[in-house]
């Protein structure tokens, strides 16, 4: 690239050697002459100026007033006739030369690429002169004439002349339809049976971006393309911003700095502690509405925990915890919960029964006992139409809404631990134990089977050890059916025992929990495996996983060690370990679906924790906490958790206050 030597020649961008710029007119060919000018019609040479208003003073830089033409050289005034060498008085613009073809002299892009790239963006939103003199000054245009009479030509309908200028298949499909809706006596029929819209919908303008395949982008530019560049530029922003925690359409994007999410905003403090189990807690569930918080207990309960929660995305304090119901009458430990998708019933299971709740009144409403054996997962079908259980039994039955008995899978190939069905309601994703590979000795229901391997241990419903007694040598899989065919499309054996299964909201990605101490991401489109992450500890308990964050960017789990640990999903990156639960393991984790800055955690303390982003520092309007511990403060009968975490600042106690707790 040639850098101009001096001021005037940075100003008026001529090539070496030329006394005068080289002028083009709006379609940059044919049209050199003397003279410059910019947008406005302003035109500097060594003979005259003019405005484009038939303002013109000589070189000289004498004025004089009057209406005759003024010659080369000589002051005066003109009104723009017989001396501009433009029509309508408007100059034509200096062409710029430059060395080269690309941008900057240390950077791959191609000038003549940007350049019309520009001019297409400028004339889609509307600045036509700006884009007519961007072609002029720089000799690039967005495209040839023939584009633009073919674009025309099919926008138009003037199938003829679009067909001599391009093959004729793809044209002859959108004529066919037109002829036919000619012949046809109802219209709407051929609309519908050719998926066609009609001449005056889009199916033109899809046609148009159909031709772009035939067409090499350097003659015809693919429509909207830098808005598509910058596009992918914010996506790849948001998949490189490890913190990233709200959606994309809401997302700001910047064209001046490179996106980054501030980690203070991301839930790292425990800002309330639930109490009301009186042993372990294996297993937590918010409701679709994110209200409330499910949670199931080894004391052979469920609790229903009611949160008035304000949800947006700038949230800055935790909601207040309210009133709660506690569903008792279980025979068991509580295992597996489920939601149904308007929140008015909520399904709970203890061994190889299933409790139907009405959450409004906590009242059981049915109890189910079609499994022979521990029910080990449960799950409402995304189109609300009934629910799915699973078990130890081999057996998958699908239930109505009512708890009426629909129909049963039959005998599996596996001793289902856990159960998942894709959000778009196609598949049904199984982990288990392959029986024909391991003994498997029958359940003790009155151990707690903390320890694997021990033969006594109760079945994985929750905190209940993983390797229920099983033998070195079984196999494990993942196991996909169709549905509602309820083929076995695929069936994958996997290392390590499965504990847990989550399915993304895309429907991409299968998360699996596998001891001891990994999880796997799977891809179910391609079939393979796509990530790993490890940290955490799972070698002899149930430990149960989840996708977190707003579009499901973060990977969250429990672990043997007492801490939650959170991964960065699409780069596997560690990015928090989060203690402050007691002694045992932190057995599952559950993001709220309508805060995206809000998740909860249950543990063998017995204690349910609500993790949030750290309030912002008082009299400050935003700030960036650093926590490095958490304690809590229980004051009898007043319903108060008080926790501390330092700031940058130094260390600093906030209380957080929520309504004293009843039972009802």
């Amino acid at each position: 690239m040639r850098f101009p030597q001096s001021e005037e020649e940075s100003r008026l961008s001529t090539s070496p050697g030329n006394t005068s710029p080289t002028l083009a007119g709006p379609s940059s060919k044919g049209l050199d002459s003397t003279g410059a000018s910019n947008s406005n019609g302003y035109t500097s040479s060594n003979s005259v100026f003019s405005n484009g208003h038939g303002f013109s003073s000589g070189a000289q830089n004498g004025l004089a007033n009057g209406s005759s033409g003024s010659g080369a050289g000589v002051s005066g005034v003109s009104n723009g006739i017989g001396m501009s060498p433009q029509k309508h008085g408007k100059n034509p613009v200096a062409r710029v030369n430059l060395p080269g073809e690309l941008l900057y002299a240390d950077a791959d892009v191609n000038r003549e690429e940007f350049v019309r790239l520009l001019v297409q963006s400028l004339k889609d939103v509307g600045y036509m002169e700006s884009a007519a003199t961007l072609e002029a000054e720089s000799g690039y245009t967005m495209e040839a004439p023939e584009v633009r009479e073919f674009r025309r030509y099919i926008l138009d309908g003037m199938w003829g002349k679009a067909e001599a200028a391009l093959t004729r298949f793809a044209v002859d499909e959108e004529t066919l339809l037109e002829v036919n809706l000619i012949m046809c006596s109802d219209p709407e029929d051929v609309r519908q049976r050719a998926g066609w819209d009609g001449a005056s919908g889009t199916s033109r303008r899809e046609l148009l971006s159909e031709l772009h395949r035939y067409i090499p982008p350097s003659v015809m530019i693919p429509q909207r393309r830098f808005l598509t560049l910058l596009q992918q530029a914010h996506s790849y922003q948001l998949q490189q911003c490890i913190y990233h925690n709200e959606p994309a359409v809401v997302t700001p994007f910047s064209l001046y700095t490179d996106h980054q999410c501030d980690r203070a905003q991301f839930p790292r403090v425990t800002t309330n502690i639930l109490q009301g189990h009186n042993d372990e807690v294996w297993n937590l569930e918010w409701s679709h509405d994110g209200r409330f918080l499910a949670s199931a207990s080894k004391d052979k309960t469920a609790i229903i925990w009611q949160i008035n929660l304000i949800v947006n995305f700038d949230l800055k304090e935790s909601g207040e915890w309210g009133d709660y119901k506690v569903l008792r009458d279980h025979p068991y430990a509580v295992g597996c919960l489920a939601w149904s998708l308007d929140d008015k019933m909520l399904l709970t299971s203890s061994d190889q029964f299933i409790k139907l709740w009405v959450t409004s009144s906590g009242v059981c409403a049915r109890t189910l006992d079609e499994h022979t054996e521990t029910v080990t997962a449960l799950s409402w079908l995304p189109n609300g139409s009934g629910f799915l259980s699973a078990g130890l039994d081999r057996k998958i039955v699908q239930w109505g809404t009512d708890g009426s008995k629909q129909s049963s899978w039959g005998a599996m190939t596996i001793r289902i631990t856990d159960l998942a069905v894709t959000p778009d309601l196609t598949h049904v994703v199984t982990i288990g134990m392959n029986p024909g590979m391991a003994e498997v000795p029958p359940v003790n229901r009155g151990s707690s089977g903390r320890n694997s391997g021990s033969g006594n241990g109760t079945p994985p419903t929750g905190g209940a050890t993983a390797g229920n007694g099983v033998k070195n040598g079984n196999e494990n899989r993942m196991v996909i059916y169709q549905y509602p065919d309820k083929q076995v499309e695929s069936s994958i054996r996997l290392e390590g025992e499965l504990t847990s299964v989550k399915i993304s909201q895309d429907n991409q990605f299968a998360l699996i929990n596998h001891a001891p101490d990994e999880i796997h991401l799977w891809d179910l489109q391609q079939g393979r495996l796509a990530r790993k992450f490890t940290g955490q500890k799972q070698g002899r308990h149930v430990i149960r996983s989840c996708f977190g964050g707003t579009d499901g960017n973060f990977v969250v789990s429990g672990s043997e060690d007492g801490n939650v640990y959170v991964w960065h999903r699409d780069t596997g990156r560690l990015l928090e370990v989060l203690s402050g639960h007691g002694e045992g393991s932190v057995n599952s984790v559950s993001w709220n679906p309508k805060n995206g800055r809000m998740f909860a955690s249950c543990s063998d303390d017995g204690t349910i924790r609500i993790w949030e982003a750290s309030p912002p520092a008082p009299g400050m309007h935003s700030s960036n906490p650093e926590p490095s511990s958490s304690s809590s403060y229980n004051w009898k009968g007043k319903g108060k958790t008080r926790q501390a975490w330092d700031t940058d600042g130094g260390r600093e106690t906030q209380d957080l206050e929520y309504t004293s707790l009843t039972r009802l």
